[in-house]
């Protein structure tokens, strides 16, 4: 089958859509690719994993084994290392919590070539994950090759970590296959070039060979949405309602409110009350708690237009955890907007803290954060403790909001990522605490919320400086938007 047929088989058995399709990040695309449907179609999926055989043999790239990108391409690598006797290793998504508990599945050895098969390469992200796995492991990588390539960056992003794609098929050569076969009109055709032009994830503009895409191709990347665009697109109360505050008071400065005494707090928070979207509280260090100061903590709350953070970190089996939120002498549940939790002990933790709101009449009052990062040298939640938790909160949209981190982990307006270790000033404290400035956090890193606590805590003048960390941020969000 050559290619052009090829294309208007995908499209014919809708493994290529065309109309208005909301993307994993959030961002509506006029295309679609769900490779998945060619499980159902032998013939083709035949058809494709040779076509990607041929790509490899023209590349005159050397392996000693093949990779397929977990889960779509699977069966194409088992394809091509079946037709062509090659031996053929398996990513695990997560590691086993039994067995042999290992990430890659297959014999190899240690400096052994692999060649990953993926089928659409956008970012380049899932190929590199896969890439990482494999090097954990020993195994080297040094090329990848893909069905189709969307030219939205991903080549030039798995370039720079030594790593050359080779495609059988570019989105460019899609559009031109199926226009010619009279299979789109023109303006569909231009539609797609316009977005694909618009929106690169590696730089500002995609930089390929003239294909009749004119200026379109020098658009630039609209970095993020605005607090308006995410609370339209969101759909917990929680965040719809904090989005508002963001827009409304002009903020993305969380307060940490790092005091023994409560009525240092209450001081404290009258004053940088009207700079904040959320105070952030650790309500067992208080050494005065009565719930009367929790009722003028709600007050102020109410009176300044923030919401309530208690940084419990959660860290215990369900039935435990459910306890702790709702019971003791703090009822946490009872007063506290957002909580946050690790997600050590698996999903359970989850479902305990949701559970616990339910049954106090509170769903979809009270939202989850979940600690994917954190600010302290040497800790270890990072890489695949990282990427369980966003599985985790991809799979629990109605309670869980977004993430404690250090750098963006999705576009989805869904969730929201707060930062902690922020100064106005980068440094480290003597307990291994490190700090990065707003600008940093937010237009770097792509974070949402800066967390501050001892910045403005330990200040002479707290509002002052309150005022000042709100601009600094919220400048940086700005320059974002432009």
């Amino acid at each position: 089958m050559s290619l052009e047929s090829l294309v208007v088989k995908l499209y014919e058995i809708e493994a290529v859509k065309f109309g208005n399709f909301t993307l994993k990040s959030g961002i509506q695309s006029p295309v679609y690719f769900d490779l998945r449907v060619i499980v159902s179609y032998p013939d083709v999926m035949v058809e494709v994993s040779e076509h990607l055989w041929k790509a490899v043999e023209a590349s005159k790239t050397e392996f000693a084994s093949v990779c397929g990108v977990p889960y779509t391409a699977l069966p194409i690598a088992t394809c091509m290392s079946t037709a062509h006797n090659v031996p053929m290793l398996i990513r695990r998504k997560e590691m086993k919590d039994y067995g042999t508990k290992k990430m890659i599945e297959g014999h190899f050895k240690k400096g052994d070539v692999c060649l990953i098969v993926e089928d659409v390469v956008t970012s380049g992200t899932s190929v590199s994950e896969t890439v990482q796995t494999l090097n954990n492991e020993g195994i080297k990588v040094k090329d990848a090759v893909v069905l189709l390539n969307r030219e939205q960056g991903g080549e030039q992003r798995l370039a720079s970590e030594g790593v050359t794609l080779h495609s059988v098929c570019k989105i460019s050569q899609v559009l031109d296959i199926l226009e010619k076969a009279k299979k789109l009109d023109r303006d569909t055709v231009q539609r797609v070039q316009d977005f694909i032009a618009s929106n690169n994830t590696f730089g500002n503009n995609i930089k390929r060979p003239a294909d009749g895409m004119g200026d379109a191709q020098q658009k630039k990347v609209k970095k993020v949405l605005t607090y308006p665009e995410r609370q339209s697109q969101c759909k917990h109360e929680v965040l719809k309602r904090l989005y508002g505050i963001m827009e409304e008071k002009k903020t993305n400065l969380c307060f940490s409110g790092d005091t023994t005494s409560f009525a240092e707090l209450l001081e404290v928070v009258e004053k940088v009350g009207p700079y904040i979207c959320i105070l952030k509280t650790h309500i067992d260090i208080i050494t005065d708690f009565t719930a009367e100061n929790i009722h003028k903590l709600k007050n102020l709350a109410s009176k300044h237009n923030f919401l309530l953070f208690e940084d419990r970190k959660f860290a215990d089996i369900g039935n435990t955890v459910k306890k702790q939120y709702s019971e003791g002498i703090y009822k946490i549940s009872e007063w506290s907007d957002i909580i946050n939790a690790h997600i050590i002990p698996g999903p359970g933790i989850i479902e305990g803290l949701k559970s616990a709101a339910g049954e106090k009449g509170l769903t979809g009052k009270r939202a989850l954060l979940l600690i994917a990062e954190m600010s302290s040298k040497g800790n270890v939640a990072t890489g695949e403790y990282t990427k369980a938790c966003v599985k985790m909160a991809e799979e629990n949209q109605d309670f869980v909001v977004g993430y404690i981190c250090q750098s963006q982990l999705s576009k989805d307006p869904n969730f929201i990522h707060m930062t902690p270790g922020v100064k106005l000033v980068e440094g480290t404290d003597s307990l291994g605490q490190q700090y990065l400035t707003p600008k940093e956090v937010i237009t770097k890193r792509n974070s949402d919320i800066i967390i501050v606590g001892r910045g403005i805590m330990n200040s002479d003048d707290p509002a002052t400086t309150a005022a000042t960390y709100q601009q600094a941020g919220y400048d940086a969000y700005l320059e974002q938007c432009s």
